[in-house]
């Protein structure tokens, strides 16, 4: 396993193994690698010739309010995984080599960001398309790898690949969750005691959602008043959203109908949790 830190050298490096034929299966993260990093790694190494894993905790993507300078770094421990899971090569920048001047160019983003996270983050999903633009570019990967966790990321990730003609498969996969079906995520580990305890309900909530619109519930409304009940009823943490639309465009709904997403978001003394499940309905 390899770390490059300079683009240039990271374009270069991958051009000659494309030359040689090569695949590239390419999984973005922010560091602090966790389980369900490690299952996009997983999958990446499974079906390509290389795997390239960049760590990247990106400034233009956090607001002024959010964890940007305490958000949990650990590149030795990282390191470990990596191997572990057989990458090939890290990417690992610094700021100043991903943002090195004052830009002429940013990427904005237009649609699928009005909702969910996007609501109350503005300009987070635009510094998360100006990162990956550049991303792919060094890069130049057959396949990208997201975790379904964040569903809205990817749905954004799914208009950029189509509008900017990007030659790149986007593979979402399955959310990786604890035994108690709590989403894993760098975020978990500002829980205190009892609020671990009380965030297995998040998933719970959906779990109950999905039972009831496999009994015919169809209003999205009242699906999203019995989530509300549940999670109110079980942590004490404050639902931020609770929301439903069609999925990846993001629209809203009246009835249930074709592939749909239930998201929600609870935010906990320390820690704002998200998480979502997606069915294709008839």
């Amino acid at each position: 396993m390899k770390i490059i830190t300079v683009a240039r050298d990271m374009q270069r490096t991958i051009r000659a193994e494309k030359r040689a034929g090569k695949s590239v299966g390419f999984v973005p993260t922010m560091g602090y690698l966790h389980e369900g990093h490690r299952r996009l790694l997983t999958n990446a190494r499974r079906e390509n010739d290389l795997v390239v894993l960049s760590i990247f905790v990106n400034p233009t993507q956090f607001g002024p309010n959010e964890d940007f300078e305490t958000y949990p770094r650990d590149m030795n421990r990282d390191e470990k995984i990596a191997e572990e899971a057989g990458v090939d090569f890290i990417f690992f920048p610094a700021v100043q080599e991903m943002y090195h001047d004052e830009p002429s160019v940013n990427v904005t983003v237009q649609n699928r960001t009005a909702v969910l996270c996007g609501r109350k983050r503005p300009g987070h999903f635009d510094g998360v398309a100006t990162v990956l633009t550049k991303l792919f570019h060094i890069i130049q990967p057959d396949k990208a790898y997201f975790g379904m966790k964040d569903a809205q990321q990817i749905a954004v990730i799914d208009g950029l690949i189509k509008d900017f003609h990007f030659d790149i498969e986007l593979v979402p996969v399955p959310t990786v969750r604890e035994e108690d079906g709590l989403a894993k995520s760098s975020r978990n580990v500002y829980l205190h005691q009892e609020e671990r305890r009380e965030a297995k309900e998040l998933y719970q909530s959906l779990q109950l959602a999905k039972r009831a619109i496999e009994d015919g519930v169809a209003s999205p409304a009242r699906i999203a008043g019995m989530i509300r009940e549940h999670l109110e009823a079980s942590t004490s943490g404050e639902v931020d959203y609770i929301e439903i639309y069609s999925y990846p465009d993001l629209e809203p709904l009246e009835k249930l109908k074709g592939k749909i997403i239930i998201a929600l978001a609870v935010k906990f003394k320390q820690a704002r949790l998200i998480d979502n499940i997606t069915m294709a309905l008839s």
